[in-house]
């Protein structure tokens, strides 16, 4: 009962953060599941691969709302969307399938960096400045590759990379956003597909598992983020957002410290 507990209380932080500063749960769910799923004597060797799966998992949920949202405001560029999206899922997929052959190890050490880095670019408020416009095929492709793949290791939707890109290329940013949000659902369906099926065969899976999806955390995850996300998003308008990214800035760096040092 107390790990039920626990995700659902993980999922509505996760949620609420989303809705309140745009920014993804994975962030939080991925270093969070990671030591819940260590409590209850998960192997040590699927402990990364189960929280990444079951993060994309409950990303692919609750992205849902957010495009709608996002659309509902004219705010979603769908020739990026279509453009994009066939490298978002080959790098996504690809990402996966690495994944699924990298130990536990190297996969904490990555993200660990990762939650640094989108640490690091927050406190500075670190914006790329438009210099040129969206690449052609080959470009959106090899982009969408990128991103897609980077995603899938680290268990996030992608705004964290999609964003500053578009921005790079004159995309206006609350276009930017919203357009990310579209783009998240595919990252996180073909993420979610590539860990259940690169996880199917494995015998020492904990039960309730789908390949590396566990299934209990998932849902509570969904139930209570799709139920919080709304109130993050109206308290949006009333409080500093510009300080309460600092200070989310502030528990990425302990997130990846504690990470680090369960390394160590």
């Amino acid at each position: 009962m107390e790990f039920w507990l626990l995700y659902l209380a993980v999922g509505a932080f996760a949620g609420f953060l989303a809705g309140l500063l745009g920014v993804g749960g994975g962030l939080v769910i991925v270093p969070v599941l990671a030591f819940i799923f260590a409590a209850q004597h998960f192997p040590a060797g699927l402990i990364m691969h189960l929280a990444l799966g079951t993060s994309l998992a409950s990303i692919m949920f609750t992205s849902v709302s957010s495009l709608r949202a996002h659309h509902g405001h004219g705010a979603v560029n769908w020739r990026v969307v279509r453009g994009i999206a066939p490298g978002i899922v080959a790098g996504t997929l690809a990402g996966s399938v690495l994944a699924a052959h990298l130990s536990t190890l190297f996969l904490k050490v990555f993200f660990v960096v990762f939650l640094y880095y989108v640490a690091v670019q927050m406190v500075l408020n670190i914006k790329p400045e438009p210099s040129r416009d969206l690449p052609g095929t080959a470009g959106m492709f090899g982009a969408g590759s990128v991103i897609g793949a980077v995603s899938s290791l680290v268990g996030i939707g992608g705004g964290t990379l999609s964003v500053p890109f578009m921005t790079w290329c004159n995309v206006r940013l609350h276009q930017a956003i919203g357009t990310s949000a579209a783009i998240g659902f595919p990252i996180a369906a073909a993420g979610a597909l590539g860990y259940i099926a690169n996880g199917w065969a494995l015998d020492d899976l904990p039960p309730y598992s789908l390949g590396f999806v566990y299934l209990p955390a998932l849902a509570g995850l969904v139930g209570a983020s799709v139920l919080v996300a709304p109130f993050g998003a109206r308290l949006a308008h009333r409080l500093p957002v510009a300080k309460l990214k600092t200070v989310f800035a502030l528990l990425l760096f302990t997130l990846g410290t504690r990470m680090l040092s369960s390394l160590l």
